[in-house]
């Protein structure tokens, strides 16, 4: 089996996007979408249009990644892959408790502590100070902090979210949907899966 048979579109993750070239040695400037800098770091491999690439140097810039990709040798050579996706051959599995994928947690259904059915999670909203659940549901759209004495259990395999609601907070009519572009935290172009995670 080659490399490239091991990439599986069933599992494979964008991890990022290459905007630019970067000096005149092949190195390219990449939007990382994923929450795991480690896919960037020397020794990685990432694929791009379907063939395994080492990732020979990587370094932070900003908001964007400097990546250095074996076989891309050139300025001509980086410019030509602006646009271009990388990816994984798999989400990057987590090993810290409590913490859990976006796709493994949206559409779970939302039930307070005394069992009444709040509906589903919808969406999860990234604040800085910490992560906020949108619940919507027949009643409408409920906010909730993403804070231990809140959401109380995570329950991915039984589909169930378990929370203490508190006090003050209510339904609301939801938003209409908001035309923005998806932010690289939300995207999950590859399978079905991305690459970020919530705690």
């Amino acid at each position: 089996m080659t490399l490239q048979d091991q990439l599986n579109p069933e599992t494979a993750v964008t991890v990022g996007r290459i905007t630019a070239a970067h000096g005149i040695r092949g190195e390219v400037k990449v939007e990382p979408l994923t929450d795991f800098p480690r896919r960037f770091q020397p020794g990685s491999t990432l694929w791009l249009d379907g063939a395994p690439h080492d990732v020979e140097r990587g370094r932070p810039q900003g908001r964007s990644v400097i990546v250095k990709l074996s076989g891309v040798e050139t300025r001509t050579q980086a410019e030509a892959l602006a646009g271009k996706a990388l990816l994984a051959p798999e989400a990057a599995q987590i090993e810290d408790e409590g913490v859990y994928y976006l796709h493994d947690v949206i559409g779970l259904r939302v039930e307070d502590t005394a069992g009444e059915a709040l509906g589903r999670l919808a969406e999860v909203l990234s604040t800085g100070s910490n992560d906020v659940y949108v619940v919507r549901g027949d009643r409408g759209e409920l906010l909730l902090p993403a804070l231990d004495d809140v959401i109380r259990q995570v329950d991915v395999p039984g589909g169930r979210i378990l929370v203490d609601v508190p006090e003050g907070i209510e339904f609301s009519k939801p938003a209409p949907p908001r035309k923005r572009r998806p932010s690289g935290r939300e995207k999950q172009e590859a399978g079905g899966k991305g690459d970020s995670a919530t705690s």
